[in-house]
């Protein structure tokens, strides 16, 4: 899924005059949570939330497993939700018993290994695609015209620092699943990157800022960067034609964390459309959280790239733990990121 934005943040949030009846310690993607809701639970809890920020599945995975401790939910994209189960990292929350767990879309319990929802939450879902400046590259409809901007206009292109969003595009420019595990296939999406490569300025999370300052033309990015853009009617998102990835952050309680109660709390509050609705409003992503789409911007409501459309939808694909098959595409993903 998703690599966050920006540099990762410490924020501690008071329960203003409220004395803080417990603690609550968040690890998630950078800009992915909207302030507001957790200075709300606080005032309602008197529960002092503190929030970390990391930018890769990876990066999280790895501080975990080092020996972090201390924090109590956790924001994976749902593949690797699906790998923490795998390694016993998570606790059960039953919050599927909840009784605003009704609330929930059936279509985004897509772990393999929690397809009851018993342990996470689906919590936000969006699409990785192309933020372009039209003025300098036109209109433009999927991966081919993406990297055909610098030989046509001059512009600079950037795409993700990301093994499994390249990959992909890789994989749905040569016909093929994102989650393949078949060698040749992975070789040939490999291939066609590295074909691409010399048109590539760079490999980086950074690209909203580049795409403000014009040091770039268009960008790999998620659908959450229309956040930066809602004053530049000239930064366009496209869904690729080709396709493109979907990628779904469920809410995770770790098995160590120490303040159980407080995060069970917190996973029910996010139940309440009112809430779920402020983080789409915020961070332009789609909500697990069927009513609380009603209660959303209308510019959201409306905006086909972030309230998916049936045959949207079908051609978008999400990825799955890959187990062993992995190495493929670490192989594949160190021959792009060192060639010349």
């Amino acid at each position: 899924m998703k690599k966050a934005i920006g540099l990762a943040l410490a924020l501690a949030l008071a329960a203003g005059t409220a004395s803080a009846e417990g603690k609550l310690a968040l690890y998630n993607w950078g800009d992915y949570i909207n302030p507001l809701i957790l200075k709300k639970f606080s005032e309602e809890t008197g529960i002092e939330v503190s929030l970390d920020t990391y930018s890769s599945n990876e990066e999280m995975l790895a501080k975990i497993q080092a020996g972090a401790t201390g924090y109590d939910l956790v924001f994976p994209s749902v593949h690797m939700h699906d790998i923490m189960m795998k390694l016993g990292l998570l606790e059960k929350t039953d919050i599927n018993l909840s009784p605003d767990f009704k609330n929930i879309d059936p279509a985004t319990f897509r772990s393999h290994e929690d397809p009851g929802a018993e342990y996470c939450l689906p919590y936000a879902f969006g699409t990785v695609g192309v933020f372009y400046n039209e003025d300098i590259t036109g209109p433009i409809t999927g991966w081919a015209d993406f990297f055909d901007i610098p030989g046509k206009t001059g512009g600079k292109i950037t795409i993700l620092d990301d093994m499994r969003e390249v990959m992909a595009v890789g994989m749905f420019m040569t016909g093929h699943s994102i989650n393949s595990t078949d060698p040749d296939e992975v070789q040939e999406a490999a291939d066609y990157i590295l074909s691409k490569k010399p048109a590539v300025s760079a490999f980086t999370y950074e690209s909203p800022a580049l795409l403000l300052s014009g040091d770039i033309a268009a960008a790999h990015f998620f659908v959450g960067g229309h956040v930066y853009f809602t004053e530049k009617p000239n930064i366009k998102y496209v869904i690729p034609k080709e396709g493109a990835t979907l990628y779904q952050e469920d809410m995770c309680m770790l098995k160590s964390a120490p303040h159980k109660e407080e995060a069970k709390r917190f996973m029910e509050f996010y139940l309440r459309p009112e809430i779920a609705a402020l983080n789409v409003d915020q961070q332009f992503n789609g909500s697990a959280n069927v009513p609380a789409r009603d209660l959303v911007a209308d510019y959201i409501k409306t905006n086909p790239n972030i309230t998916l459309a049936p045959e949207t939808l079908e051609r978008v694909q999400t990825f799955v733990d890959l187990g062993k098959a992995l190495k493929l595409y670490d192989r594949a993903w160190n021959t792009i990121r060192t060639a010349q």
